[in-house]
């Protein structure tokens, strides 16, 4: 009927389960702003400032970058079938590659390109770029969460609510408001394994810590005890 002490929250954030992305195009590393930043790093290597290319060179969403102009970026091609539904088949321009073939040259550490980083996983992804501080607040967000198995570049309609509802949060942790916030959560241990959930459970922890406040819908024992 009334609620108090609302007067000091900055924000409500509601993490909820519905998908963080409508397209193949969105996916953990666009929506939680990491691959800006990697595409900023790639462009500062000296290979990419030789040949002139900037960040948006390594974007697969931007016309006038480095992507594949068949696909337009995606690495498939959607092929009419005449009367039955259409089929997605891997794109014969780039093989599946999503860029040009000069723009995978630029390699981070002389071994990773561009693809290479969208195809890795979190916690490989946390070996790559363990030197870049920016970077790494957003895969350490990610991991202590539990997303250390998803890909960077995993299409945003193929994770399951649970997982687009922890790239929610993750992104929230490495934003790290500093206006005192209201979460909101709804089942965010559906799929998890126990440990993971303890992991969660210290994500929480640390939002409260910083003077944040959680509220959860929630099935978990383990949680309620929290």
């Amino acid at each position: 009927r009334e609620v108090r002490g609302a007067e000091g929250l900055g924000q409500v954030i509601h993490v909820g389960q519905a998908p963080i992305g409508r397209t193949p195009r969105s996916n953990p590393a666009t929506y939680t702003g990491v691959f800006d930043d990697i595409r900023k790093c790639f462009a500062a290597l000296p290979h990419a400032r030789e040949q002139g290319y900037k960040a948006t060179t390594f974007s697969f969403n931007t016309k006038t970058g480095g992507r594949c102009s068949v696909c337009e970026g995606s690495g498939r091609e959607v092929v009419g079938m005449h009367g039955l539904p259409s089929v997605e088949l891997t794109c014969g321009a780039c093989r599946g590659r999503r860029f040009r073939d000069e723009v995978l040259q630029v390699r981070y550490r002389e071994e990773f390109s561009i693809l290479d980083v969208l195809e890795a996983t979190v916690a490989e992804a946390r070996e790559i770029f363990s030197v870049e501080p920016k970077i790494m607040s957003v895969l350490h967000a990610l991991h202590v969460v539990g997303l250390d198995h998803l890909t960077l570049g995993q299409p945003a309609t193929t994770l399951s609510g649970g997982e687009a509802q922890r790239v929610r949060l993750a992104g929230e942790l490495a934003r790290g408001s500093r206006k005192q916030s209201l979460f909101v959560l709804e089942e965010p241990t559906i799929g998890l394994h126990r440990a993971d959930v303890a992991q969660l459970l210290l994500a929480l922890d640390g939002l409260v810590d910083k003077g944040h406040t959680v509220v959860l819908v929630e099935h978990d024992l383990d949680v309620l005890r929290a």
